[in-house]
């Protein structure tokens, strides 16, 4: 399935595939990924894919990532926990939230994780202020804020240039499950949604926001398989 899609010669724009899923597992999106990058290590020439979904309630964990960020036992718990390895601390993913994964290959693009991490971040700030906000960086931190409000935490990892997981963007999501962890590891800072600034906001506009604003900055054209 996320194969060549066929040679993109006289296209100014990169190809890339753009799959829209609803409600997947979070160990069923992790294989996918994982799937894809495998794919993309054995043969360069394959396009890269975004996919874009919402899972049920879980916690992620990055490699490092310290249990002290966590307000419960992982071992004697019934939420869903996984250490992943992915950069970051402790997250939580729930519905109402839109994550998107990535499947790039950087050598395309430009060699710098610096640079890739500002161009996803470019993407959540265009799509805000679309709706009239102001989303904003904060010097020594990775992610989106809304009046000092964390709407996207960002996590990457990156193997031979390929990259996979990604960004989260709190469109609507119940906010409690946060109050289970300490957000990426920041305290001082707290996580909010779009909705809290654009009541009856719509997800799937929003998820189409996205596309297009990443389809702009990394300049690819999205290609949807037909199924």
């Amino acid at each position: 399935m996320y194969g060549d899609f066929g040679s993109d010669a006289g296209n100014s724009r990169r190809l890339c595939w753009l799959h829209n899923q609803g409600l997947v597992p979070y160990s069923v999106a992790w294989e996918l990924q994982r799937s894809l990058v495998t794919q993309r290590l054995r043969g360069s020439g394959l396009n890269d894919v975004l996919i874009l979904l919402e899972h049920p309630p879980v916690y992620t964990l990055g490699t490092g990532s310290s249990l002290d960020f966590l307000k419960f036992d992982p071992s004697q718990t019934e939420w869903e926990v996984h250490r992943i390895e992915r950069g970051g601390e402790v997250t939580y993913h729930c519905p109402g939230q839109l994550v998107g994964y990535p499947i790039l290959n950087l050598l395309h693009y430009r060699q710098d994780l610096h640079w890739y991490l500002r161009q996803l971040e470019e993407v959540l700030i265009q799509v805000l202020a679309v709706y009239g906000l102001k989303g904003e960086r904060v010097v020594g931190y990775t992610g989106v804020w809304l009046e000092g409000r964390k709407v996207a935490a960002i996590g990457i990892k990156v193997s031979r240039w390929i990259t996979m997981h990604g960004f989260a963007l709190n469109v609507c999501p119940d906010l409690e499950g946060f109050k289970s962890i300490v957000p990426c590891g920041i305290s001082d800072k707290p996580v909010g949604s779009l909705a809290e600034f654009i009541p009856g906001i719509e997800f799937e506009q929003v998820r189409k926001l996205v596309a297009s604003a990443f389809s702009e900055v990394f300049e690819v054209e999205l290609i949807e398989p037909q199924l």
